[in-house]
């Protein structure tokens, strides 16, 4: 299988990863932020060991999602500038940059795990593809919220950082709502497009 769109992906993330290790807020909760990043690429690699790869697609926006973990994690993202910016935007109380975080915590699992299923036909009816691929996504999302609650009983201070709450106390609730409507977001607007780039990935065998 041919391995150059994951070492593309690589080159154009490796200076985002760079910049976000050099001087970070908190060191720690870079750590906890980023490691997510190299875990991707571990499981790209064996996937392109045991011939597989993913489709242009889903690849663009495993990058997207990547760069965005890696800011985060450098400013942390109660302070990223971006959501900075959209406080005075939009009059905002708090950073929302976290909010995007977990849109996206459910736009790419749900794009992953849809063509994990599709390509290799775990399914002959689509409504289970649905069904499975949004359990997966908020039980992705679930998992990520114990991940954070367990940062908060090791390191009160690094758990400020890494949970970014800024005193909401509905924060869990929202961050797994949005990673469920990046779910839907991934299954039905960007299907067209997904399903394409899977076509062409199948040709290019």
């Amino acid at each position: 299988m041919d391995r150059r769109p994951n070492l593309l992906l690589l080159l154009l993330v490796l200076p985002w990863i760079v910049w976000s290790a050099w001087q970070p807020y908190d060191r720690l909760t870079w750590w906890l932020e980023v490691i997510p990043v190299f875990i991707g690429f571990a499981a790209l690699e064996v996937g392109a060991r045991k011939g597989w790869r993913f489709s242009v697609f889903v690849q663009v926006w495993l990058g997207l999602h990547m760069v965005l973990l890696l800011v985060g994690g450098h400013y942390t993202y109660a302070l990223t500038p971006l959501g900075e910016w959209m406080k005075d935007w939009f009059g905002f109380t708090r950073n929302h940059y976290d909010r995007i975080g977990h849109l996206f915590q459910g736009i790419v699992p749900a794009l992953v795990c849809r063509e994990l299923m599709l390509r290799n036909r775990v399914f002959a009816r689509r409504g289970w593809l649905h069904f499975t691929v949004i359990s997966f996504c908020m039980g992705f999302s679930a998992c990520y919220e114990l991940v954070e609650w367990a940062a908060a009983l090791v390191s009160a201070e690094a758990a400020e950082s890494f949970l970014g709450t800024q005193g909401d106390g509905w924060d869990t609730q929202m961050d797994m709502f949005l990673a469920g409507l990046g779910c839907l977001v991934s299954l039905f607007l960007l299907k067209p497009w997904h399903d394409r780039s899977i076509a062409a990935c199948a040709l290019h065998k």
